[in-house]
């Protein structure tokens, strides 16, 4: 029963160690644990955007909408995170970038135009 209890006090040592050990690296890296955990729920969140960009021309107003703020979030949490932690995802987070940049450009035309037909409606 000594042994066991023994046992059992080495591994809850050991695992306590581990997670000190995790925290001083991820403090090493310049981060707060809670940025690393922000910027590990991002990256799940990347593929699933890396998946939509692929179809953003198709997508609705509202459905822009939520991307951008989605995308939003995930650029702010890699922000925060050193580019050499995070250069596996780098194809992935280019790629809604781009769709990013497209969906903005593409909402700033079609509210140029629309501008330009109110001004055009007002002044006849």
């Amino acid at each position: 029963m000594a042994a066991l209890m023994l046992i059992i006090y080495v591994l809850i040592l050991i695992i306590f160690g581990l997670a000190v050990f995790a925290v001083m690296q991820i403090r090493m890296a310049g981060l707060t644990v809670k940025d690393f955990w922000t910027f590990i729920e991002a990256n799940q969140e990347l593929d699933k955007l890396d998946k939509i960009a692929k179809n953003y021309e198709k997508m609705s107003l509202q459905q822009q909408v939520i991307f951008l703020k989605e995308a939003e979030k995930v650029f702010s949490a890699f922000d925060k995170v050193p580019a050499s932690i995070w250069e596996e995802e780098s194809n992935k987070y280019s790629n809604v970038l781009d769709a990013y940049k497209d969906i903005k450009v593409m909402r700033w035309i079609a509210n140029d135009k629309s501008n330009i037909k109110e001004e055009v409606t007002d002044t006849k």
